[in-house]
């Protein structure tokens, strides 16, 4: 065994959906140093193309595109263009995702205000339009692959453990990594075994989309939120995004040659701890 290209990614494509974010963005740099093409694909082109002149700058391979998870006819047009450009696709990182104000409890909307149509549309940005239309578009080219692929989703600690006010998106979560499984087994068994699909499952990272629940607008000083959450995290820190690399490159790479199905934790311990 060749351990010094155990981790590499040298003659890969990888697609990654979300890429302009911040997490998808971390991601798709640390693809693109491993060694791998990556196509940054997102809703906002401007964020997009940001990233890939990171990579390029850095001296990485990259291309943006365009993508919206709730047009099918973006998906399968990225899927299409990346093709082209680069021939097929060896890995599929399913980063878009997030949580809507909207879908959120607070004092003023409880439970049974919660609008039908926000819980709708957090379910559909993380798991139809998040993973399951991207993994049926961008599967096929896989199917034509010699050594496979692999598909990589994002869960949450969330589907472990669903936190308060949240109860969209702790579902929506909860069934993504239910999805990972599902697909595991199916596209082994009725396709090809060296298509492997896992996921990982941060813990708490600040973003935007959260960051109006962990810190006080005014003062950027943590919540009781964001407190507690720290304080039921062994590691004593919110996630840094490039904490998020190298499990994925992991996962991207034959080192995980024989796992598929898994839904990897990364949390500082949030999952262990008891809270005694």
């Amino acid at each position: 065994m060749d351990l010094s290209n155990l981790f590499g990614l040298k003659g890969k494509t990888a697609v990654v959906t979300g890429g302009g974010g911040v997490l998808g963005g971390a991601i798709a740099s640390g693809l693109a140093e491993a060694g791998a093409a990556v196509a940054v694909a997102d809703l906002l082109p401007d964020m997009a193309e940001s990233r890939v002149k990171q990579i390029l700058a850095a001296g990485g391979v990259a291309k943006a595109y365009g993508m919206d998870v709730f047009n099918p006819e973006t998906i399968n047009k990225c899927c299409q263009d990346v093709v082209a450009d680069f021939g097929t696709v060896n890995i599929l990182v399913n980063a878009v995702g997030g949580n809507m104000k909207g879908a959120t409890t607070a004092p003023e909307q409880s439970f049974f205000q919660l609008p039908v149509g926000a819980l709708s549309k957090v379910m559909e940005l993380n798991l139809i339009g998040g993973v399951v239309v991207p993994s049926q578009v961008f599967v096929k080219p896989m199917l034509s692959n010699r050594d496979g692929g692999v598909i990589i989703n994002i869960s949450s600690m969330n589907a472990f453990r669903p936190l308060t006010r949240i109860p969209g998106y702790s579902a929506a979560k909860a069934a993504v990594s239910n999805f990972t499984q599902w697909l595991a087994v199916h596209l082994a068994q009725e396709y090809k075994p060296l298509i492997r699909v896992n996921a990982i499952a941060p813990g708490f990272f600040l973003t935007e989309q959260n960051r109006y629940l962990m810190t006080e607008k005014e003062t950027g000083n943590l919540t009781a939120r964001g407190n507690t959450i720290l304080a039921h995290t062994p590691m004593g820190r919110f996630g840094d995004p490039d904490d998020l690399v190298g499990a994925v490159l992991w996962l991207a790479s034959d080192a995980s040659r024989f796992v598929t199905g898994v839904v990897l934790p990364i949390d500082g311990g949030f999952s262990a701890f008891s809270g005694v």
